[in-house]
C-alpha cells in the first residue's frame, strides 16, 4: 500500500467498541477500573479493531535494521559492523530481543531497509546506509517515502498472516543520533535535551554527537511540520520504516507497540504526518534515555513500565507482552459479579 492511500484510511478509533470494552470490564466481579491501565490498552485495543473480542494471540515484533552514514563523526562507541552482526543474531535467537520473542511466545521479523551490507534478514534494503548528515541530507525524500512505505508493508503482510499486535524495533549503530536528531527538530527542544549517551559514549563523544547534530541541523533547516521533510534530512531509513509501521497500523486497524526512544521517534514521525495515528500506538515502557518521558508525553502516552530500559530492539515493546496476555486472561476468565454471587459495584459520586 501506497504512503497516499494507507492516509486516506485512517479514520478514528470506534467509540461504540471502546464503550463495550469499558462496560465488559466493569461488569467482571472486580473493582471497577481496578486493573488500571491493563483495562485502558484492552479499551484501546477495542477501539483499533473495532471488535471487543481482543485476541493478542499472534504477536510479532519488526526490528527495523539500517545503518547511519554520520558515524564517521565519531559519535558513536562501536562501528557499523555490530549492525551486521545484531541483524544475524536475530535470526538465530542469539538476539537479545529474540531471546526476549521466543520466551513470551513471540514472532520476530526484522527487516533490512539499510543495512551498510548483506544480511540474511528479510531484505527490503533502500541503500546501503544513509549519507552523513552532516555532509548532505541522509537520504532523499523519495527514500524516506520508500521507506515510509515498506512498514506499511510490513503491517500488510502481518495482517494477512494472522498477527494481531505488532511491536516496533530497530536496529542500527547512529541511531541514537539521527533519532536525537529528528525529535529535536520536530519538538523545538535544544540538542542537548533530547541527546543522550546511546550505547556508552564518554563526555567527549556525547559533545561530539550534539556537535553533529547541531551541524547537520544548521546545515538543512528541516521543516518541524513536515515529518518526511525531517526524516529525510536527519533521520534514518530505521527511523521512517517504522513511522511507517505507525502509519500502517492506524490504516489496517492493527495495534503497534512503542518500544524505547528510536521507536517513539518514528511514532512522532507518523504523528506529525498525521495526527490520528496517535490513537493506535500503544506504550510500553519509559525509556532511561533523556527524552524518553518527553516523547511520550507529546505523543499523548502513559507507559505503564518504568524499568529503566535503554537497549532498543524491541525490548521494552516485548516486555510489555505478558501484561497484555495477563489483561485478556481476566478479560475472559473472570467471572461476573452475579456468577459469584455479590452485588455490582457501582460508580462513586
Amino acid at each position: 500500500m501506497k504512503l497516499e492511500e494507507a492516509l486516506k484510511k485512517i479514520r478514528p478509533l470506534d467509540e461504540a467498541a471502546m464503550e463495550q470494552c469499558r462496560q465488559k470490564w466493569d461488569s467482571i466481579a472486580h473493582p471497577l477500573h481496578s486493573l488500571g491501565k491493563l483495562e485502558d490498552v484492552l479499551v484501546q485495543i477495542a477501539g483499533i479493531t473495532g471488535d471487543i473480542r481482543v485476541d493478542l494471540k499472534k504477536k510479532a515484533l519488526v526490528p527495523m535494521c539500517a545503518d547511519n552514514g554520520v558515524v564517521e563523526e565519531g559519535v558513536t562507541q562501536t562501528g557499523q559492523e555490530i549492525t551486521a552482526l545484531v541483524c544475524e543474531n536475530f535470526l538465530q535467537t542469539k538476539a537479545v530481543s529474540s531471546i526476549m520473542c521466543k520466551t513470551v511466545g513471540a514472532e520476530i521479523f526484522p527487516v533490512d531497509v539499510g543495512v551498510a551490507t548483506d544480511v540474511s534478514i528479510l531484505n527490503r534494503k533502500i541503500a546501503y546506509g544513509t549519507k552523513n548528515m552532516v555532509k548532505e541530507p541522509a537520504m532523499t525524500r523519495e527514500q524516506a517515502i520508500q521507506a515510509i512505505e515498506t512498514g506499511i508493508e510490513m503491517v500488510e503482510t502481518l495482517k494477512e498472516k494472522g498477527y494481531r499486535i505488532i511491536a516496533t524495533g530497530e536496529m542500527g549503530i547512529g541511531n541514537t543520533t539521527t533519532s536525537s536528531a529528528v525529535a529535536s527538530v520536530i519538538l523545538g527542544r535544544p540538542v542537548e535535551d533530547m541527546t543522550g549517551r546511546g550505547a556508552g559514549l564518554s563526555s567527549e563523544g556525547l559533545n561530539r554527537k550534539i556537535n553533529a547534530i547541531r551541524k547537520a541541523v544548521a546545515l538543512h533547516q528541516p521543516d518541524p511540520k513536515d515529518g518526511i521533510d525531517v526524516v529525510s534530512k536527519v533521520g534514518g531509513f530505521d527511523i521512517a520504516a517504522i513511522a511507517g509501521l505507525f502509519i500502517g497500523g492506524a490504516a489496517l486497524r492493527v495495534p503497534i507497540v512503542i518500544d524505547g526512544v528510536i521507536s517513539a521517534v518514528g511514532a512522532l514521525v507518523a504523528a506529525t504526518i498525521c495526527p490520528e495515528t496517535k490513537g493506535y500506538m500503544i506504550p510500553s515502557h519509559v525509556s532511561k534515555e533523556p527524552a524518553g518521558h518527553l516523547l511520550l508525553e507529546v505523543l499523548g502516552k502513559e507507559a505503564p513500565l518504568h524499568c529503566d530500559m535503554c537497549l532498543g530492539e524491541g525490548t521494552g515493546a516485548v516486555t510489555f507482552f505478558p501484561l497484555l496476555d495477563i489483561a485478556t486472561a481476566v478479560y475472559y476468565g473472570m467471572s461476573d459479579f452475579g456468577g459469584i454471587g455479590m452485588e455490582a459495584y457501582v460508580p462513586l459520586a
